[in-house]
C-alpha cells in the first residue's frame, strides 16, 4: 500500500485549488494520507523562495494570471485579492492537528473548508468562530479550536524542519513513500499516474 506525506499551507491558494482530490487519488489507489501543515512562509525562507509580496512585479502578475486560470480549470472561485490574506494561519493549522490526533472527521474536507474560507469565502482563518465552524463542517468537534496548542505549535515547528530536510519548497507538497515527490496542485495527474504504475 503506498503512503503520501502531504505538505500543505492553511493560506496556500493552491493547496486550496487542489481542492479534495487528492482524496479521491489515494482512495483510487488504496495509498493512505499523512496531512503536514506547514508555515509556508517560513519554509520559503528555509528553501530560497521568495514570499509573494516581496516577488518581482512580473512574477506577481504571472501568478495572479495563472490562479485565474487554474480556478477556471477547477472549477473552484477564487478571489485573487482576498480580504483576509496574509492573515495568521497558524491558529487553523493548530486546529487541524489537533483534529487530527482526535479523529473522527475528514480531513481533507477540513483542508479544503480553511483554505476555501482564506481564497472564496473572505473569511478571516485566525478567527476563532471561523476555525470552529470549518471543524464542524468537517465532522470534528468545534471545541478543538481551544484544545492542543501546545501540541499544535510543536507538530506545527517540526512539519516545518521536516519539510525543508526532505527537500519540500511550496505547497501543496506530496511525497510518496519516503521520496517521490510532487510540487502543485497540477501536478495530482502525475502523482495519480506514479501511483497507477507503482500498483501495476
Amino acid at each position: 500500500m503506498a503512503h503520501i506525506d502531504y505538505y500543505f499551507a492553511t493560506l496556500s491558494p493552491y493547496t486550496y485549488l487542489g481542492g479534495t482530490r487528492l482524496e479521491d487519488i489515494a482512495a483510487k489507489h488504496g495509498a493512505t494520507i499523512a496531512y503536514k501543515p506547514v508555515d509556508i512562509v517560513a519554509l520559503f525562507g528555509r528553501t530560497g523562495g521568495t514570499p509573494p509580496k516581496d516577488r518581482h512585479p512580473s512574477r506577481q502578475e504571472y501568478r495572479a494570471q495563472e490562479l485565474r486560470r487554474q480556478s477556471k480549470k477547477t472549477g473552484l472561485p477564487l478571489n485573487i485579492q482576498p480580504a483576509h490574506w496574509p492573515t495568521n494561519g497558524a491558529p487553523a493549522a493548530y486546529a487541524f492537528i489537533a483534529a487530527q490526533n482526535a479523529g473522527g472527521g475528514d480531513l481533507g474536507k477540513l483542508a479544503h473548508a480553511i483554505t476555501r474560507c482564506v481564497w472564496a469565502d473572505e473569511k478571516d482563518i485566525a478567527e476563532d468562530a471561523i476555525v470552529r465552524a470549518c471543524l464542524e463542517e468537517a465532522g470534528f468537534d468545534p471545541s478543538l479550536a481551544d484544545s492542543g496548542l501546545l501540541e499544535g505549535a510543536e507538530t506545527y515547528a517540526a512539519n516545518l524542519e521536516e519539510a525543508a530536510e526532505r527537500g519540500v519548497f511550496g505547497a501543496p507538497f506530496y511525497i510518496v513513500d519516503g521520496d517521490e515527490r510532487f510540487w502543485g496542485q497540477d501536478r495530482m495527474d502525475d502523482l495519480d499516474d506514479y501511483l497507477s504504475d507503482i500498483k501495476a
